[in-house]
């Protein structure tokens, strides 16, 4: 990345982010914190409003808007393939909102530059495997709303502890964080008032969901991506057959920390809370893969693969 490249890239960041160290943006550029210090004083005799506080680092003041961008070919595909991720997999308001910016990207653009584009989105597709029945666009829109001015939700919920057992329902509140797109589902990350800890929702499991009047506190430090946390203290460990390596790399779980080659094939790693929230996903295997730990997650899965062979041990094919 050349310097003009990069000093636009750091007002661009830090305008994101807001307050940022030295050091943080040193590594996130991969340069030295002299640099960056060389960097800064650069953008502030270009006119830059930088603001700088010991302790805290560096940000732009409040209202200052870089002139109009000029997006690349490959830049403006990227956006525009974004725009159809969200376009397809958000709700209702979400899409007007993705076809409302995508149409001014491409307004933006040269007109060779648009018919490239044009061109190249047509090759490059996005197809969502969510349906209008898979996630109702209401829930959706709850939860976003919900999100977004840090208001608790109520709602119905319908888990399913194990692979054959009728799905249970009950009454939750929570305090909702984030929405996870994750592996063809939306699920909501946030604090359970029930359980008195943080929990994924399935949106596609949430009924009648009610934002409420109440206010919460989002903790500074969370990230919704993250699998290893202290609540994640059952450790899974997985062998599968050399021949499914490809697909279970195409496959992964939610709950992989770890996955590495093996004599006997493919060494998988996983951290849940709990064994239910991942041996539905390890039954789909099949006889491809082997619990090697825990014994109690080995001993469930016999107990599944018995109730299997006695359900298919006198069917009779129609």
């Amino acid at each position: 990345m050349n310097r003009t490249n990069r000093l636009l890239s750091i007002v661009l960041e830090l305008q994101a982010r807001g307050w940022q160290r030295a050091e943080d943006l040193a590594h996130r550029f991969e340069i030295s914190k002299r640099t960056i210090y060389r960097d800064m004083q650069a953008l502030m005799e270009s006119g830059v409003p930088v603001l700088s506080e010991p302790g805290r680092g560096f940000t732009i003041m409040d209202g200052y808007f870089l002139p109009p961008l000029h997006f690349t070919e490959d830049e403006a595909i990227l956006l525009l393939l974004g725009g159809d991720v969200m376009e397809q997999t958000f709700d209702e308001r979400y899409r007007f909102n993705a076809e409302t910016a995508m149409s001014k990207i491409k307004a933006a653009l040269p007109s060779h530059v648009q018919k490239r584009v044009d061109t190249l989105q047509a090759r490059f597709r996005f197809v969502s495997n969510l349906t209008e029945s898979d996630t109702d666009n209401t829930v959706l829109s709850a939860l976003r709303r919900a999100i977004i001015d840090t208001r608790r939700v109520s709602f119905t919920y319908f888990s399913r502890p194990s692979p054959h057992a009728t799905p249970q329902k009950s009454n939750r509140s929570a305090d909702p964080y984030a929405l996870v797109h994750v592996n063809g589902a939306w699920h909501m990350v946030g604090y359970c008032h029930l359980r008195q800890d943080l929990r994924h929702f399935r949106v596609d499991r949430i009924e009648n969901p009610r934002v409420t009047l109440q206010n919460f506190e989002r903790p500074p430090d969370f990230m919704p991506d993250d699998n290893t946390r202290d609540d994640h203290t059952v450790t899974v460990c997985l062998l599968f057959d050399a021949s499914v390596k490809r697909w279970v790399q195409e496959q992964p779980s939610y709950f992989q920390v770890d996955a590495t080659d093996h004599p006997d094939g493919w060494l998988v790693t996983l951290r849940v809370r709990d064994e239910d929230e991942i041996i539905q996903w390890i039954l789909g295997w099949g006889a491809r893969v082997r619990v090697l730990e825990p014994a109690s997650l080995i001993a469930r899965i016999r107990i599944e693969a018995e109730a299997i062979l006695r359900q298919h041990t006198h069917t009779t094919v129609p």
